[in-house]
């Protein structure tokens, strides 16, 4: 089993990785095509500002649940994220950089052996969270 290690974490341990830097128009239309996901609050320029009143086309929220999840499996090691979830608080923007910072809130035994509870933020390069959320993963002894 690969992954993190019950001896080699503490509370409050915080561990950060950047997502995307730039995050290009492009990357959300292919999210939006990949998803079907076609509103056009995140593809069309013209409605999204002239229409519905935002400075631009932003990020779908489960592009950036995806980016997040993607950096959380990498730490904790895919086969041992037990559960994951999140909240929404900001749009994310073309130009967007985003780091997740991922911190250890507890740790305990559990049914299958040691696991951890973190909470997670992602956040712009501005300090501003645009999605928080938990994650719960199994742990190797």
């Amino acid at each position: 089993m690969s992954g993190l290690r019950a001896g080699d974490l503490t509370v409050g341990q915080t561990f950060e990785t950047v997502i995307v830097e730039d995050l290009r128009r492009t990357q959300i239309v292919q999210y939006a095509g990949a998803s079907g996901d076609y509103n056009p609050l995140h593809t069309d320029e013209i409605y999204a500002t002239k229409i519905a009143g935002y400075p631009s086309v932003f990020a779908h929220g489960m592009l950036t649940m995806g980016l997040t999840g993607q950096a959380i499996a990498g730490l904790t090691g895919t086969e041992n994220l037990l559960r994951f979830g999140v909240r929404f608080t900001a749009q994310v923007w073309p130009g967007d950089t985003l780091t997740v910072r991922t911190s250890v809130a507890r740790i305990a035994d559990g049914e299958d052996g040691p696991a951890a509870e973190f909470s997670v933020s992602t956040v712009n390069a501005e300090g501003r969270e645009v999605m928080s959320g938990y994650a719960h993963a199994r742990l190797a002894g």
